[in-house]
């Protein structure tokens, strides 16, 4: 396997570089978005340094010095500080591309999916409740997207999830190069052993769960602010 210390810098420049060049496309105009996405972005972010941080020092998954740059923070390589700016950045442009090109707006199928996904969650996460990585994601994926439901109507959902879907495609790329290498060495006595390539299973939920918080986080932050000028207009007439 070829080895370079500058592998998951690449990896996330390549990752970024696409979303952030398209951007400034007329149609979907993400650049006006930022603002709000800021706001996910560093809510997420700052839930899953501290979850980094905290397994990292557990011993539930570890980093590989070969593939990286040398600089750390928190005991966490500058590259996964990246991680948790490129992927969310390149996952959100792709659900507003959703929104503008598709228009989802049968909201039926995605309240069938979404409340699937919840049971799921819930029952993986007691059936695997001595596996520290099953157990915590399956768990918040289940409160997080329980949450995001009674804010938002399952319309919203709908985008979500397609765009959720698209993004599984260069997540399976990006992530089994972390995981095949390996970047990323997991402790498979924290999680249930079930590899799609050599992705764990339980980060297809992690991606989940970190795009589903960085969208909800942004999507309120643009609703205060449309409120906020309406409630203007409404105190000028």
């Amino acid at each position: 396997m070829f080895t370079s210390k500058y592998t998951y810098l690449l990896l996330n420049l390549i990752t970024i570089f696409f979303p952030l060049v398209l951007s400034f496309d007329k149609k979907v105009a993400f650049f006006k978005y930022w603002r709000h996405l800021a706001t996910g972005m560093l809510v997420a972010g700052t839930l899953f340094i501290a979850w980094d941080v905290w397994f990292t020092d557990l011993g539930v998954w570890s980093f590989n010095s070969e593939y990286l740059v040398g600089i750390n923070l928190l005991n966490l390589p500058i590259e996964e500080w990246l991680f948790f700016i490129t992927v969310p950045y390149a996952c959100v442009f792709i659900l507003k591309c959703v929104e503008v090109y598709f228009k989802p707006k049968s909201g039926q199928w995605a309240k069938l999916v979404s409340l699937t996904m919840i049971t799921l969650f819930v029952l993986a996460s007691i059936l695997n409740y001595d596996k520290i990585y099953t157990l915590i994601t399956c768990a918040l994926c289940a409160l997080f997207l329980t949450i995001h439901l009674l804010i938002f109507d399952f319309e919203k959902m709908a985008g979500f999830l397609i765009a959720y879907a698209l993004s599984a495609v260069p997540f399976f790329i990006v992530n089994g190069v972390l995981t095949a290498n390996p970047v990323v060495i997991y402790n498979n006595a924290e999680n249930v052993g079930f590899r799609l390539g050599s992705i764990p299973v339980e980060d297809f939920a992690y991606s989940f769960l970190l795009l589903l918080i960085t969208v909800t986080f942004a999507e309120v932050s643009q609703e205060l602010k449309v409120n906020s000028r309406l409630n203007h207009l409404k105190s000028l007439a």
